[in-house]
């Protein structure tokens, strides 16, 4: 059995990172850029390890100069999204790699984007929302600029502010400021944590930058204390089991914690993070989930109705993927 036409609602994806190889290699020729080395022979990307991965990561970037560049590419991941059943799907995007952190660039980038997502929420049934997101080992200074284009575009398709990036750079105490600003601004907050960081770096970012999310989250599994603390304040977490298991910041699939933090009452919803560089889609979440601890339908209703819950987004645009979810 799958699950592919089972309607889906997805919080964790970083937009470059739902780029497809091919559309990479598409532009790269098209500017004449060489990243050839990114690529393996069988045209996937290529990459030894998670520091690697963000290396290639950044240099498929490079082939997005522009705001048509973004355009073309929310286009082709919505239509690849869609296909899979998503009907709601958030996006990290960052002002580093859409404008360089300057306001004004940041506005282009999302007028193109936001164009591209209201063809495919009209055309394809899947609605968009943007996450702007800083990018932690580029350090804190740019984290503010990052801060600073998502308090200025804060609205219907800007609605929250993250942070990826390399875990372990810094303390998120770094970080505290351009978090604060992204408060102030009325966003919602999430940020990577307890992928690679342990659960003492969830519990230091529910500390220090008061997020309702947790990018990933995983690592809260090795603290009971931490599960509760993050049961009673209500933190969702976004699992990207397959991310977790393709770059081993787990082991298997068997041994994946999101049934072991579903059992203990922690709120987990199911994303893809970066799917063409870890060789899933949301089919395969939910399919491999199934097959793995025997998943079914109303347990997928449940991840959805908790993703839902916790979106970026307001309650118009709830109710309509709530419509969505109870019709399809």
């Amino acid at each position: 059995m799958t699950y592919k036409s089972m309607p889906k609602v997805e919080l964790h994806t970083h937009i470059e990172g739902c780029a497809p190889p091919a559309f990479i290699r598409g532009l790269a020729k098209e500017k004449s850029l060489d990243i050839s080395g990114i690529f393996n022979a069988d045209g996937t990307y290529a990459y030894r390890d998670f520091d690697h991965f963000l290396e290639v990561y950044e240099a498929a970037c490079t082939t997005l100069q522009g705001p048509q560049d973004f355009y073309r590419l929310t286009k082709a991941i919505l239509e690849e999204s869609a296909s899979h059943g998503v009907v709601y799907q958030e996006t990290f995007i960052s002002p580093d790699f859409c404008g360089g952190g300057d306001v004004t660039a940041w506005r282009e980038y999302l007028d193109a984007i936001q164009m591209a997502a209201d063809e495919a929420d009209r055309d394809l049934g899947i609605t968009l929302k943007c996450v702007a997101t800083c990018v932690r080992h580029f350090g804190s200074d740019k984290a503010k600029a990052a801060a600073k284009c998502a308090a200025e575009t804060k609205g219907d398709f800007v609605t929250g502010f993250g942070m990826g990036g390399a875990e372990n750079f810094g303390t998120p105490t770094d970080f505290a400021y351009a978090y604060d600003m992204a408060r102030e601004a009325g966003l919602e907050l999430t940020c990577h944590a307890g992928e690679w960081g342990g659960p003492e770096m969830i519990a230091a970012t529910l500390r220090d930058l008061k997020v309702t999310r947790i990018g990933h989250g995983v690592d809260a599994i090795k603290d009971p204390a931490l599960m509760r603390q993050i049961i009673d304040a209500d933190v969702v977490l976004e699992v990207c089991p397959g991310s977790n298991v393709f770059l081993q910041a787990t082991g298997g699939w068997s041994e994946h914690p999101i049934q072991r933090l579903r059992d203990a009452g922690v709120k987990v919803t199911v994303s893809t993070d970066d799917p063409p560089f870890f060789g899933t889609t949301m089919t395969n979440e939910f399919d491999m989930l199934s097959q793995t601890f025997g998943w079914g339908e109303e347990d997928f209703k449940g991840v959805n109705e908790t993703a839902l819950a916790a979106a970026f987004c307001d309650d118009a645009t709830r109710s309509k993927i709530a419509k969505r979810l109870e019709t399809a």
